[in-house]
């Protein structure tokens, strides 16, 4: 390592923030609880689509053209608003907080980085008891770029009151951690979602079976 480990940034959704329960509230506007993962599929990719472009639209704008689409536009704008209304309101993962603790604790400063938006954001880190250990919640909005553009991690990094080589990118998304070594930070993978880390992309500096895992090879690394 060229720098001391000194913050650490969790993404949030679907890293820290179990999406799941939005089923239930797709079911209730009519539409089918399977759409819930091509629908976040669309809104990342049009999100990436927007940055490789050159442009930028917030969260809540992506994410609602997404669900227009992909209901074949038979969700109304309150369908729609009630959907998104429950991102405030999601659980978090459980290996989320032990492993936000584990860092904070070990003196590290700990942030948020997301493409979501700030007040569901801060709605969720305080719901799910995770705030106590989070120093700053950063967005892509703040950032002015989505993820996996090189400044959004080093907006990152300097929130968090370090270089980019004392950054570590946590992430269940092989991209995002590609993104942060892309950008010269470090990256933790977790294995949950996507079980094997794409051979596409540059390897993080540490993997586990979950957040407290890679927490814990974090604080492994070597600090010279």
């Amino acid at each position: 390592m060229s720098a001391r480990l000194q913050a650490v940034a969790f993404d949030v959704l679907e890293t820290m923030m179990n999406l799941e329960p939005l089923r239930e509230r797709l079911e209730e506007i009519g539409q089918p609880a399977q759409l819930l993962q091509p629908w976040f599929m669309r809104f990342q990719r049009d999100s990436l689509a927007l940055t490789l472009s050159g442009d930028f639209a917030e969260f809540e704008s992506v994410a609602r053209q997404a669900l227009r689409t992909d209901t074949g536009h038979t969700a109304t704008e309150a369908d729609i608003d009630h959907v998104l209304e429950g991102f405030g309101q999601l659980p978090a993962h459980p290996d989320a907080q032990p492993a936000l603790r584990q860092l904070s604790e070990a003196g590290l400063r700990v942030g948020c980085l997301t493409v979501g938006s700030a007040d569901n954001t801060a709605k969720f880190l305080e719901q799910a008891g995770l705030a106590p250990y989070v120093d700053h919640v950063i967005t892509a909005a703040e950032a002015g770029t989505w993820k996996p553009a090189p400044s959004v991690y080093r907006v990152t990094a300097n929130r968090l009151g370090t270089s980019p080589e004392g950054l570590a990118m946590v992430a269940v998304h092989a991209w995002d951690c590609h993104g942060a070594k892309r950008a010269g930070c470090l990256a933790g993978w977790c294995e949950r979602l996507e079980g094997r880390y794409g051979d596409v992309f540059t390897a993080p500096d540490v993997s586990g079976s979950d957040l407290v895992q890679v927490a814990e090879r974090l604080r492994e690394l070597p600090s010279d």
